[in-house]
C-alpha cells in the first residue's frame, strides 16, 4: 500500500486524499480543502477517496504520520491538511506554490 501511495503522490502534481470526491465531498474539511485549492488556481487535482478503500485510508495516515483526512500533496511534497492549506491561502503562499506547479 505504501508503494501505491508513493506512486500516486509522485506521478501527479496536486493530490488530495479526501473523503468523497471534489464534485461530492463527504466532509466539510475535504470540501473546504478542494475549494481553497481551486481558488488558488489548482487545476487537474487528483483526488483519492479514502472512504472507497479502508486500506488507503489507513495507509495514507501511516505514509505521512498525519492522523487526519484530507491530506494534500503538491509536487510530491506533503503540504498538510485543511488547516495548513487554509493558513497558506490566507498568507498567499498557497497561490505561489500552486502557480509553481
Amino acid at each position: 500500500m505504501q508503494e501505491k501511495i508513493k506512486n500516486i503522490v509522485e506521478k501527479n502534481k496536486i493530490v488530495i486524499f479526501m473523503k468523497g470526491v471534489p464534485e461530492a465531498p463527504q466532509c466539510g474539511f475535504s470540501a473546504q480543502s478542494v475549494h481553497i485549492l481551486q481558488q488558488a488556481g489548482a487545476k487537474n487535482i487528483v483526488a483519492v477517496d479514502v472512504l472507497a478503500d479502508p486500506a488507503i485510508r489507513e495507509g495514507i495516515k501511516a505514509y505521512t504520520q498525519w492522523p487526519t483526512i484530507p491530506q494534500i500533496f503538491i509536487n510530491g511534497e506533503f503540504i498538510g491538511g485543511c488547516d495548513i492549506v487554509t493558513e497558506m491561502a490566507e498568507s498567499g503562499e498557497l497561490k505561489k506554490t500552486v502557480e509553481a506547479v
